[in-house]
């Protein structure tokens, strides 16, 4: 595939952007046949894209093994019906393999996560991501957070660069994606996307959408697809009531819950997968479960949500 099509297809997508949990038998080696469950589940829900092995598929825990194997079975369930985006990370060298493993794997795309701890300058930030859209026939969306945060300047060398076709914006201020959004429109011609990808990122999702960011990540899709797809829907039609409903009445007591936890955003987003009756597994070290307390409020928070659908209907 081509940048161009993949840009074209996420650009005003049919529904939520999927980002499955990897699944693990009950010896912690991963189960295939249940993540294929799982991303033909979110497919079948109305995903408009699978974006494999990213951080709530715990990208950190898989060995390059592991990685191909989950990408290609990503590939294989989806059948083609939407792309399939991988995650690439770590330092230059290491994002280049990633990059060639998912192009083998058959994926779409990539979305290019932080370099590993390092902290480095806007040059060699622009250099890294350079090196591993050309190392690729892949288009590549670049995740902004953490190490990895970008001046307008930067962002506008990134769109500039050949096979780059967006950012990812996992750090939530505002006024710097403005002015990155600005600076971008006024010196690029060739339309480049954004994504609100914070955690949960449906809590801040009006924000954006404010400054023209309309596209975002759901790891809530993962175990809840109805809501999801019903916030996704309410955003889209402008229907803000429904939207506020479910912000007050699910998503922030989430949000709470979320934050009682270190590696919540992930454990308590694949604890709910569980819930839903499909056995993923448990999460991978340094990541831990949540308490059976936090598992158990989960689930009456998905309940409540399930009502607040019944009162729209």
């Amino acid at each position: 595939m081509t940048p161009a099509p993949l840009a074209t297809r996420l650009s005003i997508p049919s529904g939520p952007l999927f980002f499955p949990v990897t699944a693990y038998g009950p010896d912690g080696g991963l189960d295939l046949d249940v993540y294929r469950a799982h991303v033909r589940r979110g497919v079948d829900a109305g995903a408009a894209a699978v974006f494999a092995c990213c951080g709530t598929g715990e990208f950190h825990a898989l060995t390059p093994e592991e990685y191909e194997r989950c990408v290609r079975a990503a590939v294989e369930a989806t059948g083609g019906r939407v792309p399939v985006v991988a995650g690439a990370g770590y330092g230059t060298a290491l994002a280049v393999r990633y990059a060639g493993l998912a192009e083998a794997a058959g994926a779409d795309g990539l979305l290019a996560m932080p370099p590993y701890l390092v902290v480095a300058g806007q040059e060699g930030l622009v250099r890294h991501y350079r090196e591993v859209a050309a190392a690729t026939a892949l288009p590549v969306i670049v995740y902004q957070r953490d190490n990895a945060v970008f001046t307008p300047p930067a962002v506008v060398e990134l769109a500039r660069t050949e096979g780059i076709i967006g950012l990812k914006d996992g750090l939530g201020d505002l006024d710097l994606m403005q002015r990155t959004v600005s600076a971008v429109r006024t010196e690029v011609p060739e339309e480049f996307l954004y994504f609100n990808g914070l955690p949960t990122a449906e809590q801040t999702q009006l924000a954006y959408r404010g400054i023209g960011i309309t596209l975002y990540s759901s790891a809530v899709f993962c175990f809840v697809p109805e809501i999801a797809l019903a916030f996704h829907t309410a955003l889209r039609t402008g229907d803000d009531p429904t939207a506020h409903r479910l912000l007050d009445g699910f998503y922030r007591p989430f949000v709470e819950l979320r934050a009682q936890g270190r590696g919540y955003a992930v454990a308590l987003v694949k604890a709910g997968v569980r819930l839903g009756g499909l056995d993923v597994g448990e999460v991978r070290p340094p990541l831990h479960e949540p308490t059976e307390d936090h598992v158990k409020q989960l689930a009456q928070l998905i309940e409540r949500g399930h009502a607040l659908l019944e009162e729209d209907r």
